[in-house]
């Protein structure tokens, strides 16, 4: 299942790991082992921030995918689901039975 991981790295642990050189580094080799769809960069409530999507087959990978972070850089993480459009499309009949089962007239 195409997953959604945010990581917000607090201000404090980003900047030692800047000052001690190992800030980009560190990202790259947790991202090598990830082998991510696709990662993205930039500031989120003041911290420094990724969007980072992947696959996940099974939950029981949830721990390989959030430990690094969580010791690299003590990182804030959440993980959801994501869709692309087509996955959106497919879930176009599910959809319409939840709109005909709990919909509301406004």
């Amino acid at each position: 299942m195409r997953m959604m991981l945010k990581v917000s790295i607090p201000v404090e642990e980003g900047n030692a790991a800047v000052r001690k050189g190992v800030l980009g580094s560190t990202i790259e080799r947790i991202l090598k082992d990830m082998k991510p769809e696709a990662a993205y960069f930039a500031e989120d409530n003041g911290m420094r921030t990724g969007f980072i999507f992947f696959d996940m087959k099974d939950s029981s990978q949830l721990p390989g995918i959030a430990e690094p972070w969580f010791l690299a850089f003590n990182a804030v993480l959440t993980v959801r689901p994501a869709m692309t459009p087509k996955d959106l499309e497919k879930a176009e009949d599910d959809i319409e039975k939840a709109v005909k089962a709990y919909g509301r007239p406004f």
